[in-house]
């Protein structure tokens, strides 16, 4: 069936899809992770996550390209009808010389208008922020997943850690159990 339209996808020709790509019902789009926050689903109970894209400067994006950044102790903030992203540690760039950005400095994210006022009102309810879980590039652009969580008390954390041993133990029975 060559030459027959809508049979595969322009650029695909030949190329048999991986199991993932099986799975998951599409290719992963050239999608590469930059930094994770993993911290942050240990702390939170994430309710939602957004997709924004992030206003960078030269040298930020080679460091970010690079593997070079931190979203440690970083928070979302809406001012002005405009969202940001604090405490977001990118490290300078070596050979960006004083081209290089500060580290800590404050960036703005890029997202449609009325998820930001989606954001805005879900986050003047008590117990609600904007906490980063990972950077990664897709087509080439950065981009931040954001969510909308709400903090763990210590009991919560607990109780998942227990859960996840739970979850281990008898998947490594079943292994166990099926040799």
């Amino acid at each position: 069936m060559a030459g027959c339209r809508g049979s595969t996808p322009a650029g695909d020709w030949g190329k048999a899809p991986t199991k993932r790509e099986k799975v998951m019902g599409k290719k992963n789009e050239g999608i590469k992770t930059a930094c994770e926050n993993r911290k942050a689903r240990h702390d939170y109970f994430i309710h939602e996550t957004f997709e924004a894209g992030l206003s960078l400067v030269g040298t930020e994006v080679k460091s970010l390209r690079a593997g070079r950044a931190n979203l440690k102790d970083s928070y979302g903030v809406i001012k002005n009808g405009e969202i940001f992203i604090e405490n977001m540690h990118i490290s300078p760039y070596e050979e960006g010389n004083r081209f290089n950005a500060e580290p800590l400095r404050r960036r703005k994210l890029l997202m449609h208008k009325a998820e930001i006022v989606k954001l805005f009102s879900k986050t003047r309810e008590k117990g609600f922020t904007l906490v980063p879980l990972k950077i990664y590039f897709k087509r080439g652009k950065a981009k931040l997943e954001l969510a909308l969580a709400s903090g763990k008390h210590n009991y919560d954390k607990r109780e998942a850690l227990k859960q996840k041993a739970d979850k281990r133990d008898i998947e490594r029975a079943m292994k166990e159990r099926n040799r």
